[in-house]
């Protein structure tokens, strides 16, 4: 050992009571003080000299060796350096440097305590004491000047500066310790801190300071949990509510927390959104997001310790993020207690990291970064010979593939009948059923019509018309479109369109949707594909009406980088000998991307079905009501089965788990009390 430093940290403290297990950051002083000595690169050894089981429990977490301080050496009169000289003969360490480190300083950079022990290696000083450079001009009480002259008084730039001890650390040669027994001895020297980092605690006051500071000094660092619990208003929003006409409430979150969450689920890391309200919005955002909520609670640390214990959770390695005082009880449960930058005061103080960015700006997401990033890096996989799996694949702030919610999409297509209040309507549909996104259909009618349907008269709610003019008529444009993509942005979803025709596809590109979806109609023409391929966006293939041998050109233009398909049989309505739903599996292993399916039977079996069997995404036509006048109204969900199948495709990925078997918290109990062993 050539370099060992030492943590004197005794129980008692006359101005701020058991000082040294003060959380700053959440974290305790004498851990912070830890923490600084084993980030130095020069420290082989860190020690903490200590008089109280607590302390010594503390540091001993922080990766401290500890020392038991004596009584005689523990008292307020005792000295730093008794303690320092008890550690070395108690431990009969002979280092050639000793550093002398106090927790009563919050914020020591491992760099300047490195810089400081270089010092004394090099021969460059015996003893280096920390130091905040300073131009104060110093008084006597009786008004005669210190360290000036009052009747000259230089300017600060023609002053050389000099320096405040700030008595975070000290390093010594062991050696010249030990034969003066005191810190101070041969050439002494100066190691500079910087302002932010020269603060001593010794009264309440200077111990708010530094918890007020910790989040701005403190740099960021990974947070290593399994599990991260929300707030909701002031964390995923920014803490305001939009009422309209009709007393619906609205609320700002950021679309990036999406992805966010999607890597934390990936990540293996449990997330759970907690709000003392009661509101819809909450609901709707948490199936959005995919992670469970528990709303309306009146006390919600009690919730959480009840939480914690049924998914078996250790709580120091869980994270609540809170923004208000009703979240300092959770806060106060967990290992990290995390708090947006605008939080009540007292929510910043009690937290051990503070995110930059605010509620409904990329709080989550800048929260899920850091627990990511902590996340160890996933072992290699023996190679396989089998085709490997691609995806998932990101639409928005959204992943779709094998182990993602499953992405519901509500195809309102042309069931708006050229109506946008219509079209408004069955957006509300989509989005109060829960789901992700809505898509419609985009045709330039003069190329999609056929020559010889053109001319055709039809009976429509309008009157009689040609076919085309019919087409023409329900077609929406871009004012229709501008209004579409604003509406489904309140509401939280996604919106996309199938192209009919390369028209389409430039259309819908300076509309800048997130996806676009190929028809079954559309599997064979390769020029409406190679425009879409260009675009570079994600690509939703459906099959129906399809063989093999054109999904396989298809995929051969689209490629599969960014490939979702769909399995669809093109029967209005489908009958269930049709449905064919094993095509998912054999999809999935032939192309190697996610599969999903679009459905066209009546009710909801079929739907569910297919995501048991690993569809990644859903896709039904919604309506009002399926007597309406149009072609799709017929085999179009109505917003109560809409709302019932999202429902019950949440409750099918939850019940199909990871295919670990395990023991259940809720079957403790009954095997406790019912199970019987033989030999």
């Amino acid at each position: 050992m050539r370099v060992l430093a030492v943590v004197p940290a005794r129980g008692g403290s006359a101005g701020v009571p058991l000082k040294n297990l003060a959380k700053v950051g959440g974290v305790p002083l004498v851990a912070r003080a830890v923490r600084a000595c084993l980030r130095a690169d020069l420290i082989d050894t860190v020690v903490v000299s200590t008089d109280h089981a607590g302390i010594a429990e503390a540091a001993r977490e922080a990766g401290a060796l500890v020392v038991d301080r004596p009584q005689e050496l523990s008292g307020a009169t005792a000295s730093s350096e008794s303690a320092v000289l008890h550690a070395l003969d108690a431990l009969g360490a002979d280092p050639e440097v000793v550093v002398l480190v106090q927790c009563t300083s919050a914020f020591i950079d491992p760099a300047d305590l490195s810089a400081a022990v270089r010092r004394v290696l090099d021969g460059e000083a015996d003893s280096v004491v920390s130091g905040l450079p300073t131009h104060e001009f110093l008084w006597t009480a009786a008004g005669a000047g210190v360290n000036h002259d009052p009747a000259f008084r230089p300017r600060r730039q023609d002053r050389e500066p000099q320096f405040r001890e700030n008595g975070a650390f000290y390093a010594m040669r062991a050696s010249g310790l030990r034969e003066h027994g005191h810190r101070f001895f041969g050439a002494v020297a100066v190691q500079p801190v910087p302002s932010r980092h020269a603060i001593e605690i010794d009264e309440p006051e200077d111990l708010e300071l530094v918890r007020a500071l910790a989040p701005f000094v403190d740099a960021p660092e990974p947070i290593d949990v399994d599990a991260v619990i929300t707030d909701f208003d002031g964390v995923h929003t920014d803490d305001r509510a939009y009422v309209d006409s009709e007393g619906r409430e609205m609320v700002l979150v950021s679309r990036s927390d999406g992805m966010g969450v999607a890597l934390l689920r990936k990540a293996g890391v449990k997330v759970l959104v907690m709000s003392t309200e009661q509101n819809p919005v909450v609901a709707a955002r948490a199936r959005k997001l995919g992670v469970p909520v528990l709303q309306g609670l009146a006390d919600k640390r009690t919730v959480l310790r009840d939480w914690l214990r049924i998914e078996g959770l250790d709580p120091a390695r869980v994270a609540y993020v809170g923004n208000d005082v009703n979240d300092l009880g959770p806060m106060a449960e967990v290992g990290w207690p995390v708090a947006v930058p605008d939080a009540h005061p007292r929510v910043r103080a009690a937290a051990r990291a503070v995110l930059t960015r605010p509620g409904g700006d990329g709080a989550v997401r800048e929260l899920c970064d850091r627990v990511v990033a902590a996340r160890p890096a996933p072992a290699p996989q023996p190679e396989v010979k089998a085709k490997p799996r691609l995806g998932p694949v990101a639409i928005g702030d959204v992943l779709v593939g094998d182990g993602e919610p499953v992405y519901v999409i509500g195809e309102i297509g042309i069931n708006h009948n050229g109506d946008l209040d219509l079209a408004r309507r069955l957006i509300d549909v989509a989005a109060d059923a829960g789901c992700q996104a809505v898509k419609f259909q985009k045709r330039t009618p003069a190329i999609c019509v056929p020559e010889e349907q053109k001319g055709q008269i039809r009976q429509t709610p309008w009157g009689e018309m040609t076919y085309l003019e019919y087409k023409e008529r329900t077609e929406f444009g871009h004012d229709e479109y501008r209004q579409i993509a604003k509406y489904c942005e309140e509401r939280g979803l996604h919106w996309f369109a199938s192209p009919w025709d390369v028209p389409s596809v430039e259309f819908l590109e300076e509309m800048d949707v997130v996806t676009h979806k190929v028809a079954s109609a559309s599997v064979a023409d390769h020029e409406l594909l190679r425009a879409l391929a260009a675009t570079g966006k994600p690509v939703i293939l459906s099959t129906g009406m399809s063989t093999l041998s054109e999904i396989d050109q298809a995929v051969e233009i689209l490629g599969t980088d960014k490939l979702v398909m769909m399995h669809a049989t093109s029967t209005y309505p489908l009958p269930p000998e049709e449905a064919n739903l094993r095509t998912i599996t054999m999809l999935k292993e032939r192309y190697g991307v996610p599969v999903g399916y679009s459905g066209h039977e009546r009710g909801l079996q079929i739907s569910l079905a297919a995501v048991t069997l690993g569809a990644v995404c859903v896709e039904r036509h919604i309506t009002l009501d399926r007597t309406m006048w149009g072609s799709d109204h017929a085999a179009s969900l109505e917003p109560a089965g809409l709302e019932h199948l999202v429902r019950d495709i949440r409750i099918i990925e939850q019940a199909l788990g990871d295919g670990v078997k395990r023991v259940f918290p809720g079957e403790e109990a009954p095997k406790a009390r019912l199970r019987r062993v033989t030999v």
